[in-house]
C-alpha cells in the first residue's frame, strides 16, 4: 500500500534550486523523479467556457515545467461532471506535445458535480497497472472543482489516501473549503488551495511546481540525522535504519533489542542483534529447521555405542538399555535374559516354560491347563474334543480311541465301524453345470466333490475317480484312468469352467453308463468285481427323461448316489438312486450345506469278493517293518492304557478298605 507523500518522489531525482531560482521553462525541467499524475478537472455547466480555458493553459503550464516521459513524469487527465471520462490515460502519451494536443482536444461535460464518484474512478480506473501505473513511483492526483459536491466525498478521499494517492484539492470561486479540505491530503497548508477566480488558478501553479521542484534541505543544510534524513517541501525528518528505533531527541537512533522485548519466539536461548535475532539451545540440544525450537542431540544415532539391544541418548551422552526380561550387566552394555522358572518364581503345578523375564505354564500328556494358568486337570478327551466314533470313544490320558461292537470292524479311517474294510471302487461323479446353479454355487460343487475325494483311498490300484459335467451337453473333464492320487484329482476339480445353459441329466446318465465306465477310459473289468459308483449331483429338474439310463446304470451293476439342491425335483432323485433308497439319496435346500452331505456321505462298499489290484509287500522290507513296529506300540498304547486304568481301580478299591478300617 502507498503512504508515501509527494516529499517521498523529490527524493529519487534531485535538482537543487536556489530560492530565487528562475521559473522552469522549456529550456530548464524540474528533475523531480518519477511520478505518475493524474489532473481531474471539474467540467459542471457553472463552469463558464472561458473558464474552462483558463483550466486547459493551467494544465499545460505545469506540464511544460516537468521531465515528461514513460520513464520520468507520466500523466493523465479525468474530466467529470455528472460522469466521468478519461481523455487519456498515464499511459497513453510519452511527449509533452501530444498531451498539450489532447488537452486542446477536451470538450466539456457540463452537467452535475459528482467529485466523490470522479474520485473513485480515478482510485480505481486510471492508477492501475493496466493503465499506465507504476510500483513504487508516487500517486499524485490534482482535482480543480469551482463548487460543492453533489456526491460525498470523504469516505472515498480516504480511501484513496489509504491506498497511497497524495491528492491536491483546488477550490475556485464557489468551492467549499470543506468539502477541498475533506478530499485533500494532509498537511493542509501543503495540500489546500482556495483562490476567488480560474483567472488567478496559476497561483497554485507556482506553489505546484515549488513543492516538486523545491529546495532539498537533507542535502542543502546541516540536517543532523544520525542515519536517515527525509526530505519534505521546506522541510525533513530524521529515521532509522531497519533494526533501530528513533530516540526522543528526533536525530539520534537506539538499537531494538528484540530478544529483551520477548519478541523472539525462540525456545530456549535468544541472541540479540540490532533489530534482529538468532535462536541458540542449551548444551545438549540442536537447533531445528525452524531455527526457533530445540531437539536434544541423539548421541545414539552416531553409531558408536555398542549397546547389545537399546540406546537412550541422555544429556551430554547416552546410556544402554535392554528389552523386557533382560537384565543389564555390569559392563554396562551387555544384556543377559531372566530365567524365571530357574528362579522358581512361576508356582506352575506341572511344567513351567520360560521367556527372557516372563514364563508361561504347561501340563504333561493327558492333561490340560486350567483357566488359573497354572494348575491342571486330567483330560477326558472323548467329552472335550469331536471324535467322530461311530460306536465307542474310550479316553487316555493325552489321547483316545475307538471301538466298535463285537461282530463289527474299525475301519480304516479310526473311527467308523463296518462287517468290512473299505473297498477299492471306480467312482465317477456327474455334477449339474447349469445356468440355475450360478458361479459362486458351482465352486461349492467342485469343493464338495474334493470332500469326498479326501475320505477315499485313491491310487491305480485302489480307487479310481472320474468327472462329468452336464447341461445342454454332456463333456468329460477327466476320466477315471488320468489320475491316480488325491491332490491331482483335486487340482483338476477347481481347475474345471463351469458350463452353464440346460439340465439334461437324462443324457449325463447315458453318458455316464456308456462311455465313462468303459474300459477305454480307465473303469476295470466287471470280472474284477470292483464296485462302481455313479454320484449324481443337481439342483433342478432334468429337461429330458431319466427313467430310462437311471435304471439301465442300475441293471448294469452300478451303485447309484443321487444329491439333490434347492430346486431339485425329489421324485427324480429317487429315481436315479440306488436300493435301499435312503441310503443313496441325499438333499439340502441351500449349497452351503453340502458339505454337511460331504462328511455324511458313505461310499464304502463291501462285495462278497473283492478282485481289486491289492499290492503284496515285502514282510521284510524297511516299509513293512516300520508299519508292524507303529501297529505294535498302538497296541501296546491300548494295553498300557488299560493297566492303567485297572491300576487306578485296585487303588480306589484299596482305599475304600482301608477306610472301613
Amino acid at each position: 500500500m502507498k503512504m508515501r507523500p509527494l516529499c517521498g518522489f523529490v527524493l529519487m531525482t534531485l535538482v537543487v534550486f536556489v530560492t530565487a531560482r528562475p521559473k522552469a521553462g522549456p529550456e530548464q525541467k524540474c528533475k523531480s523523479g518519477p511520478v505518475d499524475l493524474v489532473f481531474l478537472i471539474d467540467s459542471s455547466r457553472s463552469v463558464r467556457p472561458h473558464e474552462f480555458e483558463t483550466m486547459r493553459k493551467f494544465m499545460i503550464d505545469i506540464l511544460s515545467t516537468l521531465d515528461i516521459g514513460l520513464n520520468g513524469t507520466r500523466v493523465g487527465v479525468v474530466q467529470y461532471s455528472s460522469q466521468v471520462r478519461s481523455e487519456f490515460s498515464l499511459k497513453t502519451h510519452a511527449k509533452l506535445d501530444a498531451m498539450v494536443k489532447g488537452i486542446n482536444e477536451i470538450i466539456p461535460l457540463a452537467q452535475g458535480t459528482m467529485t466523490g464518484l470522479a474520485i473513485r474512478y480515478v482510485m480505481n480506473a486510471a492508477f492501475i497497472a493496466e493503465e499506465g501505473e507504476r510500483p513504487k513511483v508516487p500517486n499524485v492526483v490534482v482535482i480543480v472543482t469551482d463548487g460543492r459536491p453533489q456526491d460525498r466525498v470523504a469516505e472515498v478521499a480516504a480511501d484513496a489516501r489509504e491506498k497511497g494517492i497524495e491528492i491536491y484539492a483546488v477550490g475556485v470561486a464557489r468551492a467549499d473549503m470543506a468539502s477541498l479540505r475533506a478530499m485533500a491530503s494532509p498537511p493542509f497548508e501543503d495540500h489546500v488551495f482556495l483562490v476567488e477566480s480560474f483567472d488567478l488558478i496559476h497561483q497554485f501553479g507556482l506553489q505546484f511546481q515549488d513543492k516538486l521542484c523545491g529546495l532539498d534541505l537533507c542535502l542543502e543544510s546541516d540536517h543532523g540525522c544520525e542515519q536517515v534524513c527525509e526530505s519534505s517541501p521546506g522541510s525533513f525528518h530524521c529515521l532509522c535504519l531497519p533494526g533501530y528505533s528513533l530516540n526522543d531527541d528526533g536525530k539520534t537512533c537506539a538499537a531494538i533489542d528484540l530478544c529483551a522485548e520477548e519478541k523472539h519466539g525462540c525456545e530456549q536461548i535468544c541472541v540479540s542483534s540490532a533489530g534482529s535475532f538468532t535462536c541458540d539451545c542449551n548444551k545438549g540440544f540442536k537447533v531445528n529447521e525452524d531455527k526457533k525450537t530445540c531437539t536434544m542431540i541423539e548421541y545414539c544415532s552416531f553409531g558408536n555405542h555398542s549397546c547389545d539391544h537399546e540406546c537412550a541418548s541422555v544429556l551430554d551422552g547416552y546410556r544402554c538399555r535392554c528389552h523386557r526380561g533382560y537384565e543389564l550387566l555390569d559392563d554396562g552394555k551387555s544384556c543377559q535374559a531372566i530365567d524365571l522358572c530357574a528362579e522358581e518364581k512361576h508356582d506352575c503345578e506341572q511344567i513351567c516354560v520360560s521367556a527372557p523375564g516372563v514364563f508361561t505354564c504347561d501340563c504333561n500328556k493327558g492333561f490340560k491347563l486350567n483357566r488359573d494358568k497354572k494348575t491342571c486337570t486330567n483330560m477326558d478327551l472323548c467329552n472335550t474334543v469331536e471324535h467322530r466314533c461311530d460306536h465307542q470313544c474310550v479316553s487316555a490320558p493325552g489321547s483316545y480311541h475307538c471301538v466298535c461292537p463285537e461282530g463289527q470292524l474299525l475301519q480304516d479311517d479310526g473311527t467308523s465301524c463296518g462287517t468290512c474294510k473299505s473297498a477299492n471302487i471306480d467312482l465317477v461323479f456327474v455334477i449339474d453345470g447349469s445356468k440355475s446353479v450360478r458361479p459362486q454355487n458351482f465352486e461349492l460343487v467342485k469343493k464338495f466333490v474334493n470332500q469326498v475325494v479326501d475320505s477315499l483311498d485313491v491310487s491305480a490300484h485302489g480307487t479310481r475317480v472320474g468327472l462329468v459335467q452336464y447341461s445342454s451337453r454332456v463333456r468329460t473333464e477327466f476320466p477315471l484312468n488320468m489320475y491316480h492320487s488325491a491332490d491331482e484329482i483335486k487340482a483338476a476339480v477347481m481347475k474345471v469352467d463351469y458350463m452353464e445353459k440346460g439340465t439334461m441329466t437324462g443324457l449325463a446318465l447315458k453318458h455316464m453308463l456308456e462311455t465313462s465306465f468303459s474300459e477305454a477310459e480307465g473303469a476295470r473289468p466287471a470280472g474284477r468285481n470292483i464296485p462302481r459308483i455313479g454320484l449324481v449331483f443337481t439342483d433342478g429338474r432334468s429337461q429330458d427323461d431319466i427313467t430310462e439310463f437311471a435304471k439301465k446304470a442300475k441293471e448294469a451293476g452300478i451303485t447309484m448316489y443321487a444329491v439333490g439342491v434347492g430346486k431339485a425335483v425329489e421324485d427324480e432323485l429317487r429315481e436315479i438312486a440306488s436300493e435301499p433308497v435312503e441310503k443313496h439319496f441325499y438333499y439340502t435346500a441351500d449349497f452351503t450345506a453340502i458339505s454337511t452331505i460331504a462328511e455324511n456321505l458313505k461310499l464304502n462298499v463291501c462285495p462278497e469278493e473283492s478282485q481289486g489290484e491289492i499290492e503284496v509287500k515285502d514282510p521284510c522290507a524297511c516299509e513293512s517293518l516300520v508299519e508292524f513296529q507303529q501297529a505294535a506300540m498302538s497296541s501296546l498304547e491300548q494295553l498300557t492304557n488299560k493297566l492303567s486304568g485297572m491300576t487306578a481301580r485296585l487303588e480306589q478299591l484299596e482305599n475304600q478298605l482301608l477306610s472301613r478300617k
